[in-house]
């Protein structure tokens, strides 16, 4: 008996030691501070980050936990509500058993660059852990990709530190 009590508490510590890393990605909201703000491009672009980020951190072995879209709008209270709330940000994520909430925006001040902005909070006392700011060169989905990467490696290198990002692709 007391070795089946020992097996039964070292396969519950592993698998707890195991478990996957929980994180609630956010939409990311668009900041456009140019004179034609808010294009369709720019918006399509930014609907796209959150699932490639979601993708990346996926592969990199984190499990993504899902807020519903109508909980979101409800939690939020205008533009940059959840951005700089995160003690809301992270009840939100609590309801759902994440461990972290990533609160995205893209700031694109000019026509020539944009920032990928990503603050994660640690979800069980709402506290800031990564502050990111990833820089990308106009709208091109190569190296939109490539900043969502960047984000990817800065927020592993504050939790898991498990993430490599794929090496670039050869041009035929």
């Amino acid at each position: 008996m007391k070795r089946y009590a020992f097996c039964l508490a070292l396969t519950l510590f592993v698998t707890y030691a195991q478990a996957a890393t929980r994180i609630a990605v956010l939409d990311f909201e668009l900041k456009d501070l140019t004179l034609a703000p808010n294009i369709p491009a720019e918006i399509a672009r930014t609907a796209g980050i959150k699932t490639q980020l979601e993708g990346e951190l996926g592969h990199a072995g984190y499990e993504i936990i899902s807020i519903p879209l109508k909980d979101q709008a409800r939690a939020n209270a205008g533009f940059g509500y959840l951005f700089d709330h995160h003690d809301v940000a992270a009840d939100l994520a609590k309801k759902v058993k994440a461990d972290y909430v990533l609160v995205g925006r893209l700031h694109k001040p000019s026509f020539l660059f944009a920032y990928l902005i990503g603050h994660l909070i640690r979800v069980n006392d709402a506290q800031l852990i990564g502050n990111y700011t990833i820089e990308t060169k106009g709208g091109d989905k190569t190296l939109t990709h490539k900043a969502i990467e960047s984000l990817t490696v800065k927020i592993d290198q504050d939790l898991d530190k498990r993430y490599s990002p794929p090496p670039p692709r050869k041009k035929d």
